[in-house]
C-alpha cells in the first residue's frame, strides 16, 4: 500500500497560482488573486492550503505534487468567521474537509475565540453534514444571498470553543480523522 503524504501550511505568495485553479474548479472563481493576497497579509486572516505529495493515479513521481484543499478563517473579535472551505472534486469524501475544518477550529480555540460561523449554500448537503458533524447549528437563513444561483445561505454558528469539553472534543476529531484519511491512503505530515 502506498500512501500519498498530506501537506496543510499558511498559503504564501509562491502558492497563489495553485490556488486561484482549486478555487476556480471548486467554487468558479470566488475569490481572485487579489482577494488571496489581502487574506495572505491580513494579521486577522488564517489561509491554509492542503496539498499531497502524489495525486491517486498521477504516475510521473516527480510532478505529482498537487493542491487539494483550502480553507480560511478571520478573526473578528471573539469569533471565528469561516470563509472558505474546499477540496478537489476528485479527492473529495476522504476525510480531507474534515481535516482542514479540524485545523480551523483548532486555530480558533488557540487564538482564544469562543465561537465559529460560516454561510453555506443551502443545497449543499455534503458542507452541512460536515459542519452538523462538527457541532454546528443552524441559526439563519439568508435568502437568495448567492446572486448566480439565488440560492439561499444558511448561517451556522458553533460555540462554546474555550469551553474545556471542547479540547477533548477537538482530541477525538483528530483521531477520527487520522483513522479516514488512513483507510484512504492517506498520510498526514503535521
Amino acid at each position: 500500500m502506498t500512501f500519498s503524504t498530506l501537506y496543510l501550511n499558511p498559503l504564501t505568495i509562491s502558492d497563489l497560482p495553485a490556488a486561484i485553479e482549486l478555487d476556480q474548479r471548486c467554487f468558479g472563481g470566488l475569490w481572485n488573486l487579489a482577494g488571496y493576497q489581502r487574506e495572505i497579509e491580513s494579521p486577522n486572516s488564517d489561509l491554509l492550503l492542503l496539498c499531497c505529495d502524489r495525486m491517486q493515479g498521477c504516475d510521473d513521481e516527480d510532478n505529482c505534487k498537487h493542491s487539494i484543499g483550502l480553507a480560511c478563517l478571520w478573526r473578528i473579535l471573539d469569533e471565528a468567521h469561516i470563509t472558505l472551505l474546499a477540496v478537489h472534486p476528485d479527492v473529495q469524501r476522504q476525510g480531507l474537509g474534515q481535516l482542514l475544518l479540524y485545523q480551523l477550529l483548532l486555530r480558533a480555540h488557540q487564538a482564544q475565540m469562543n465561537r465559529a460561523t460560516l454561510e453555506v449554500r443551502s443545497g449543499n448537503k455534503r458542507a452541512i453534514g460536515l459542519y452538523q458533524k462538527f457541532g454546528f447549528k443552524l441559526a439563519g437563513n439568508r435568502r437568495g444571498y448567492y446572486q448566480a444561483t439565488q440560492e439561499d445561505a444558511l448561517i451556522f454558528w458553533r460555540s462554546g470553543l474555550q469551553n474545556p469539553n471542547f479540547a477533548l472534543e477537538l482530541g477525538a476529531w483528530k483521531a477520527m480523522i487520522l483513522e479516514r484519511l488512513t483507510q484512504c491512503d492517506w498520510q498526514w505530515c503535521e
